[in-house]
């Protein structure tokens, strides 16, 4: 009896079992993959921030407030005597010297008037050393019995009397003096001119104001501070003034005046400052902006202007360990054009720079 096998069936049994072999690793494989490429997109979906490393710097609290640079002495000077402008010896932005001539009235009536007082003195004189003399003689001659006492008390009160109109025709001549002086106007001070007559001929009244005249090589800022600042400012500290608009400014300003008196409408406390002009960089009546400094150096970062939000008071963004976007509220210490000096509670590290609006606390980015 012959028994004939056949391997169809037990092939195509290995075959199936081989592929279902096969088949088990390969789902495997596109199992893993799938969180693999699920987590990479994840993170290309996360917004992408620009970190920074701020600098380490020393600073002070500082209290930045504007004021009106005016010119530390300032005046309009007239003639205290009325006449015709003769003479203008200066003229518009010239500087000048303390007693330096400015101007002068025509001299013809008060040079009159001076010599007729001179004449008085000499006359006066003449007339008290007569009187003196016959009162000398009247004195000696009633010793002797010759002149009776009436007559040398004549001769003695008419030589007191021309000692006293001696001593009116000085005064006259004093008077004319200082009124010959007065012809010519001189500057009070030394500084700049700033107004002055273009012609003269004019009459001029005592008293009208002819020139201007301006000491611009020191200039006086005037501000106002908080009443809680007052007692951190201290006379004779240099601060730091900046023109505002300009690129000008000196860290050789220094506090003059703390006045112990608020404004009346502000409440606010008055404070000058002197500001050395003597190069001219400065230009009166015109802002400045002025730095106080509030308390002594202290650690502090410097940051880009650009690290820095404003919207709900004064803060930055750090990206911590774990990609995680968080506020740090900071204290501006000094503003600049490209950098800011703030102090946070705790030193900043990562701090993301031009932080968009859609950043909010707990926020994961991706660092760049």
């Amino acid at each position: 009896m012959t028994v004939k096998l056949s391997r169809t069936p037990l092939v195509a049994g290995l075959a199936a079992v081989g592929l279902a072999a096969t088949a088990l690793p390969l789902s495997g494989c596109k199992a893993d993959a799938a969180p693999a490429a699920t987590t990479k997109a994840a993170v290309s979906e996360l917004p992408s921030v620009t970190v920074l490393s701020p600098r380490s710097v020393k600073t002070s609290l500082r209290e930045e407030v504007t004021g009106t640079l005016f010119p530390a002495q300032a005046l309009q000077v007239g003639f205290e005597v009325g006449g015709r402008l003769d003479k203008v010896r200066v003229k518009k932005g010239q500087t000048v010297q303390e007693g330096q001539v400015l101007a002068q009235l025509n001299p013809e009536i008060s040079d009159a008037q001076l010599a007729q007082a001179q004449a008085s003195v000499a006359a006066a004189e003449v007339s008290a050393a007569m009187a003196a003399d016959v009162a000398g003689r009247n004195a000696k001659l009633q010793e002797q019995g010759n002149v009776s006492d009436l007559q040398n008390l004549t001769s003695s009160t008419q030589a007191k009397q021309a000692e006293a109109q001696l001593l009116a025709a000085r005064a006259q001549l004093a008077q004319a003096q200082a009124g010959r002086r007065k012809h010519d106007l001189k500057a009070p001070f030394a500084g700049t001119v700033v107004d002055a007559p273009e012609q003269v001929g004019a009459i001029v009244g005592p008293g009208v104001p002819m020139f201007s005249v301006e000491n611009l090589g020191t200039l006086l800022l005037k501000t106002t501070v908080a009443d809680s600042t007052r007692a951190r400012l201290k006379p004779g500290t240099k601060v730091r003034v900046e023109v505002i608009g300009a690129n000008i400014s000196t860290d050789e300003a220094v506090i003059r005046t703390v006045i112990a008196s608020a404004d009346p409408a502000t409440r606010r406390i008055p404070v000058d400052i002197l500001v050395p002009n003597k190069d001219g960089r400065f230009v009166a009546n015109t802002l400045a902006r002025v730095i106080l400094p509030l308390s002594e150096e202290q650690e502090a970062q410097a940051v880009p202007t650009s690290a820095l939000s404003s919207s709900g008071g004064d803060h930055v963004y750090v990206v911590g360990s774990a990609g995680e976007v968080r506020r740090v509220d900071v204290q501006v210490i000094e503003r600049g054009m490209r950098e800011v000096v703030v102090k946070a509670a705790a030193p900043l590290d990562k701090v993301v720079e031009y932080p968009t609006p859609s950043l909010a606390e707990g926020t994961r980015v991706s660092v760049k």
